[in-house]
């Protein structure tokens, strides 16, 4: 009874010294790698202009100035008219629209990620902890999502419930939970023939006590794997609903209307820089899961 009270108490085996290594390991291995580097550095710099976008956006991203519209990049430096980046159609300053369109892209995607890790983490868990009819069911659930594109789900979730930033992250988080339920599911189906969790039992925990205590810290660094590239591609999904017009309202400065709005001069470079984003999540999460020196020893 006591070894069953010890190995029930310890949410996941290992050592703390082992683990105080093995994080001292993915730090320096992290910055080892050119990838990481490049790909952290874009990240920052995305992280502060969504954090004090008003600071560094040289002016108001709605303010038109329509005698200087459609300014190239590079004009009018060392004037208290320049333009880094050049104006749109109705003179609004492109620089200052990117850098506030950061913080929109940041807040749906880290609240779309959040909202699909609990959907997806909790169905997955369950699923593969309680098994047998349940699992069936939230599995052909599953099934049943992914045999839908994701644009049919999101056009009919904010042609319903209307433009607003809320529904677009609603719309991007309730369409992309299955991965995370497959790979919770997988992972908890794994999990549940512990030691530690068959001593728990036996000690009599509750199933949700089992689930949130033993397993879902276990399963952890997976989802958060996962979660990595999930930031890129709900921007990459807001950008896309904006770009159709079914994004958050056209007040708001996003990506993705800005594209919308710069179709006409698609031989421009600007274009590519949603794309950055999507590639700095991808850098990151990519050291991550490819780099063997960074896993977790047994």
């Amino acid at each position: 009874m006591m070894l069953a009270k010890t190995l029930a108490s310890r949410p996941c085996p290992g050592p703390t010294k082992s683990r105080a290594k093995y994080r001292v390991s993915a730090l320096q291995s992290a910055l080892s790698s050119p990838r990481a580097v490049v790909g952290s550095l874009i990240l920052l710099l995305v992280l502060v202009s969504a954090m004090v976008p008003g600071r560094l956006a040289p002016h108001d991203p709605n303010e038109q100035f329509l005698v200087h519209r459609l300014r190239p990049p590079l004009s009018g430096l060392n004037t208290e008219e320049s333009y880094l980046l050049g104006t749109d159609q109705i003179g609004r300053d492109i620089l200052s629209r990117v850098i506030h369109s950061a913080r929109t892209s940041v807040i749906i995607g880290l609240l779309a990620v959040l909202v699909s890790g609990i959907i997806g983490v909790t169905l997955g868990v369950t699923a593969g902890y309680v098994g047998g009819l349940v699992d069936d069911v939230l599995m052909r659930l599953a099934d049943i999502q992914l045999s839908f594109p994701f644009i049919l789900f999101a056009i009919a979730i904010i042609g319903v419930l209307g433009n607003s930033v809320r529904n677009v992250i609603l719309a991007v988080g309730v369409t992309n939970w299955v991965i995370y339920a497959r790979v919770a599911r997988g992972e908890t189906l794994a999990m549940r023939e512990k030691a530690y969790v068959d001593a728990a039992r036996s000690i009599g925990a509750s199933h949700a006590r089992i689930m949130l205590r033993h397993i879902l810290p276990n399963i952890s660094p997976s989802i958060i794997v996962i979660a990595t590239f999930g930031m890129a591609n709900a921007i990459i999904a807001e950008a896309g609903l904006s770009f159709l017009g079914l994004g958050v309202p056209l007040s708001i400065p996003t990506w993705g209307s800005m594209l919308a709005d710069g179709r006409r001069f698609h031989k421009s470079w600007w274009p590519i820089g949603v794309h950055v984003d999507r590639l700095t999540g991808n850098l990151c999460a990519d050291v991550v899961i490819s780099d063997d020196s960074q896993r977790e020893p047994t």
